[in-house]
């Protein structure tokens, strides 16, 4: 077996105000360690996975797309005292391209119908979504470390208790029955701190017990050593503090960088922790994504009518809208009109339009004012017709192809403004009449990271990311 190593437990810049490791010198790093791929672990969001797929791809590196779940015991639909409310940790990998869409609706549905404080998953959605995925046991935050050093863990929730071998036994044949025996590990981690040193034999004697291979993880948040200062910085912003405050929250033990291979051997060595390391090389060579090459996937628009495609409902909606607008439609009317159906039809955008275009009608029905429309969307005439736009393109020699061209392979922009007393109206809207989603996303939030060299950037960058990379990869259906 190589020397390698590969890291299958590490935050990035998209585990809020916790990993201050982006994923380009993450990646780079482990590049120059002449490892052979890695893993992207961030607590309960997958907000990185294709940014950092296509990053490891271009780099000729294995890309594990993986995530820190907050498991808890009972259902997620319960919402318990907040000091009740004990979470564990889990750390969960995508083996193949089934494995990632039940990532996906793990991670969707711990938002959508789980989330209090934390997108939070039950057994109940582990055992619905099990195929295609490998568990690890998790750090000291997970169930199995909590029997076992109950005192090692700060999550929420979780008070001490009494430390019990039996349970930790018990609970490690539960998940190991959830997702199989080759596919379960014990999770080794070793900070220095004491409450890990304390159970290492603990988790040596389940791994015997119930055979469940071991496997050796470092819990990285940063890219480098010295960008420890930087992290514990980024850490007193999360809990609004300062760095002179020494009652703050911050990490135990050190090394949450990533760290060469000869390091983590060094740590984890054969003699004492049998297949440890060797074991994240053999996970590194089970994984195999196949995803279609990058397009865009966009809600499927109920056809009230049998038999008719989407794009022949667009072309009758828009020439209905014709006639309500327009008290005579010439023949330079009905040209630009049949004009932009093909470049829209063409491009696959025909949902897209009747999307915006309920929408607009709705907030309409209800009294809700809108805008008349803002940028180039101005220009189309599909849109004036079907009443998303106020503006009569014709009249003011506004371009079409400013808008949409298919020399421009990229989603039209329509800027839609809603009065904003109901706007939470229109969403729920959206909400009520997607009854049969195949996925969701749910808005991420992206933060500069703290560089040494530059300090604390007091710009906030706030960006939809869970739209901007699930748009090109879920479909979903309205």
């Amino acid at each position: 077996m190589s020397k390698s190593f590969v890291h299958l437990h590490a935050h990035t810049e998209y585990s809020m105000l916790d990993g201050a490791a982006k994923i380009e010198s993450y990646l780079n790093k482990v590049k120059e360690f002449d490892q052979p791929g890695a893993a992207i672990t961030d607590h309960g969001n997958l907000y990185g996975a294709l940014e950092f797929y296509h990053s490891a791809k271009k780099k000729k590196l294995i890309p594990i797309i993986g995530y820190e779940a907050y498991v808890i015991n009972d259902s997620r639909f319960e919402r318990p005292d907040r000091e009740n409310n004990k979470r564990y940790h889990l750390t969960l990998l995508a083996e193949n391209t089934i494995g990632y869409w039940n990532l996906v609706n793990i991670a969707s549905r711990a938002f959508t119908e789980g989330y209090y404080y934390k997108p939070r998953v039950d057994y109940e959605l582990l055992k619905e979504h099990n195929e295609g995925i490998i568990a690890l046991s998790g750090c000291l935050g997970g169930e199995i470390a909590q029997f076992l050093a109950p005192d090692g863990s700060i999550e929420e929730g979780n008070k001490e208790g009494e430390r019990s071998y039996s349970k930790a036994l018990e609970k490690a044949k539960f998940y190991q029955s959830i997702f199989g025996k080759e596919n379960f590990y014990i999770e080794l981690h070793n900070h220095g701190i004491q409450q890990q040193k304390l159970i290492l034999p603990d988790l040596l004697k389940i791994s015997e017990e119930i055979k469940a291979p071991l496997v050796a993880t470092n819990d990285s948040h940063y890219v480098n050593k010295d960008d420890s200062s930087a992290h514990d910085a980024l850490l007193c912003v999360q809990t609004n503090a300062t760095l002179d405050d020494d009652t703050r929250f911050k990490f135990d033990g050190s090394g949450y960088h990533v760290k060469s291979s000869e390091e983590m051997r060094k740590l984890f060595p054969e003699n004492k922790f049998p297949k440890a390391c060797d074991n994240t090389l053999e996970i590194a060579n089970r994984i195999e994504y196949s995803f279609n090459s990058p397009k865009y996937y966009l809600p499927d628009f109920p056809v009230p009518e049998e038999n008719t495609s989407i794009e022949e409902y667009l072309n009758k909606k828009v020439l209905e809208g014709a006639k309500e607008v327009y008290s005579e439609i010439t023949k330079e009317i009905k040209d630009r009109i049949h004009y932009e159906l093909e470049v829209i039809n063409s491009m696959g955008f025909a949902s897209y339009f009747l999307i915006v275009g309920d929408l607009m009608n709705y907030a309409k029905q209800n009294k809700i004012r809108t805008g008349a429309g803002r940028g180039s969307a101005a220009g189309s005439i599909v849109a004036y017709c079907l009443g998303i736009t106020g503006i009569e393109p014709l009249k003011y020699g506004l371009l079409f192809e400013r808008f949409l061209n298919k020399g421009r392979k990229e989603l039209p922009d329509i800027d839609m403004d809603f009065d904003e007393r109901y706007r939470t109206e229109v969403i729920d809207y959206v909400i009520d009449t997607t009854p049969n989603k195949q996925g969701k996303f749910t808005p991420g939030k992206h933060l500069p990271i703290i560089s040494p060299e530059k300090g604390l950037d007091n710009k906030v960058d706030y960006a939809f990311l869970g739209a901007w990379n699930f748009e090109k990869e879920i479909n979903f259906q309205y």
